[in-house]
């Protein structure tokens, strides 16, 4: 399988982490190879003030600092934020069947949304917007809302399964 990668956006507090994770979890159900991009707005805390990584990366200054463990492995990296998820996702995640960036809900990716009648009254979606078209679904809570791309309710049965079908046929291919 060819990796893929959509982007899961939403309003503040409408669950975007929350269906990541869902998503995540029935995609490796079905054995896909699934990676994962979180954009933030702030600098994330790299590590623990003090401690020897911590040390490495900001007293030294190193460009990079790979901590390494028996679980697992964390990289810093000094860079720019370049909003760009697809350059991310080929330099460090090509090996993924797919890749599902949360946020990024400007980049140029097949999108997912999710909406919550509590987060807001209307979602993100604007049928007159110039990228209308990136949607492939929006995942709701609202037994009203109609839209041209596929409208997924959380109380219909299979909606985690189909949405993970539209993932896989819609995402965006990674090759260059």
């Amino acid at each position: 399988m060819a990796a893929r990668i959509v982007s899961i956006i939403g309003r503040k507090n409408a669950g975007k982490t929350t269906l990541t994770v869902a998503l995540t979890g029935e995609l490796l159900r079905r054995r896909v190879r699934v990676m994962t991009i979180k954009h933030g707005h702030h600098a994330g805390q790299p590590d623990i003030p003090g401690s020897d990584s911590w040390r490495h990366f900001q007293e030294a200054g190193a460009e990079r600092t790979l901590l390494a463990g028996p679980e697992g492995r964390v990289l810093f990296e000094r860079a720019p934020d370049l909003y760009d998820p697809v350059a991310l996702a080929r330099r460090y995640l090509a090996d993924a069947d797919l890749v599902i960036a949360e946020g990024y809900k400007r980049a140029p990716l097949p999108k997912i949304e999710v909406h919550r009648l509590a987060a807001g009254a209307r979602p993100l979606y604007d049928p007159a917007a110039p990228n209308a078209g990136e949607w492939i679904a929006i995942v709701t809570d609202d037994p009203r809302l109609a839209a041209p791309c596929r409208v997924l309710r959380f109380n219909d049965t299979m909606w985690l399964q189909a949405l993970a079908g539209l993932a896989l046929e819609r995402g965006l291919p990674l090759e260059a």
